[in-house]
């Protein structure tokens, strides 16, 4: 596909996605997951939809869930390796809806802030406290955002869909270290934690859309 086709193919997905959102009545806020396994292109998606809702004159918040990590020494205390450990003990979810998911419930009072903690160097990281016009929309992206204790906080939600081997190569492009083999054993976490969250939350189902990122140069709406 030629450069100009493909810009203009991601960029058409993405101005069909921001009207539907656009369209969404909010009470008084909307709230937008982008879900994916690693690797997947969540927060250059989210980050594009943001600014695809902003060019339509509508006001963004826009938080991974990212900000919101456990301690290491509580995410991994079932083990460095342990997949379910991966998937139960990296994000601290009452910090998440207590900062961030509650003030932009219905009827909410959009007071919020959007991270608390920086994974990097393992220590808080807290956001100052800003208030939310009613009419803002909440784009949040991240791994696990349709696991059950969560999936009711959306208005509206997006999974993407790639290849386990192509989102592994991302990974490894992104972070400067690791492996791309799926089998190698230093992913047993990641890779078998997100298998448990697949067959646990069935985020495909619940999303409201899925789109295929394997190409993202030219992501392809498949529901």
């Amino acid at each position: 596909m030629r450069e100009a086709d493909a810009a203009g193919a991601r960029a058409e997905l993405l101005g069909e996605l921001a009207t539907e959102v656009d369209a969404l009545r909010p009470d008084p806020y909307v709230r937008v997951a982008v879900d994916g396994v690693d690797g997947a292109g969540k927060s250059v998606l989210a980050g594009e939809l943001a600014g695809a809702l902003r060019a339509r004159g509508r006001v963004v918040v826009h938080a991974s869930v990212d900000g919101f990590h456990r301690p290491r020494d509580q995410r991994h205390a079932r083990g460095r390796q342990d997949p379910e450990g991966f998937y139960r003990d990296s994000y601290d979810l009452p910090s998440l809806e207590r900062e961030l998911l509650d003030p932009f419930a219905p009827g909410g009072h959009g007071l919020h802030r959007t991270h608390v903690f920086d994974a990097r160097t393992d220590r808080p990281h807290v956001a100052g406290q800003e208030q939310a016009a009613p009419g803002t929309v909440l784009v949040v992206d991240g791994i696990f955002l349709h696991r059950p204790e969560l999936r009711g906080r959306w208005t509206w939600s997006l999974w993407l869909e790639v290849d386990r081997a192509t989102s592994l190569r991302r990974c490894v492009a992104r972070d400067g270290a690791g492996s791309p083999d799926p089998a190698d054993p230093a992913n047993r976490r990641y890779v078998d934690g997100q298998l448990l969250y697949l067959r646990e939350a069935r985020p495909q189902q619940a999303a409201t859309h899925v789109v295929n990122n394997d190409d993202v140069d030219a992501p392809a709406l498949v529901r």
